[in-house]
């Protein structure tokens, strides 16, 4: 029997990887982080213009949310993202949101007419490198800070159910 969650992760990866969409714009693809590697964090500037560094988050527990203005599954699953920041960032839980969009306003003008405030910068080349995007869409990994590296706590690619964002609230 199909697992649905690994059902949907698919059908998210094949929808990024199959809509002609040029490298750049799906960034850099690579292998989902094992549970316990850890993951270098990259200094990035915010979409607002605020800068974002490891440092702010020393300690913390981190979401690193891969996304897109255009994608189908991202946009069921962001509304879930922003309640758990919302409603965990007193208790100290990060969010870093990275649109793959092509271009900042796109991911702008989306945040804003859906009322998203979780902090969100671009994959950049130079963000990509440090931070390359894992495959399929959406992408979520949780990280314990520590420096300027994670190590990682949980990771999941492709749609997740509501349940699933808001249990991700146990690592903290």
């Amino acid at each position: 029997m199909l697992n649905r969650r690994k059902a949907l992760g698919s059908v998210a990866a094949l929808a990024a990887a199959g809509w002609g969409l040029p490298a750049r714009a799906r960034g850099s693809d690579s292998p989902l982080p094992e549970v316990g590697s850890t993951l270098a964090l990259p200094a990035l500037s915010l979409l607002d213009g605020r800068p974002w560094t490891p440092e702010q988050v020393q300690g913390k527990v981190l979401v690193v949310y891969w996304w897109a203005s255009w994608c189908p599954f991202c946009a069921v699953q962001s509304p879930h993202i922003e309640a758990l920041w919302r409603a965990q960032k007193a208790r100290g839980l990060e969010v870093l949101a990275l649109s793959i969009d092509k271009e900042a306003a796109a991911a702008v003008n989306y945040m804003k007419a859906r009322g998203y405030s979780f902090p969100a910068g671009m994959l950049t080349p130079d963000v990509a490198k440090v931070l390359p995007k894992p495959d399929g869409l959406p992408v979520v990994v949780v990280v314990k800070v520590s420096g300027k590296r994670g190590k990682v706590l949980f990771a999941e690619a492709g749609e997740m159910f509501p349940a699933d964002v808001e249990g991700l609230k146990k690592y903290l």
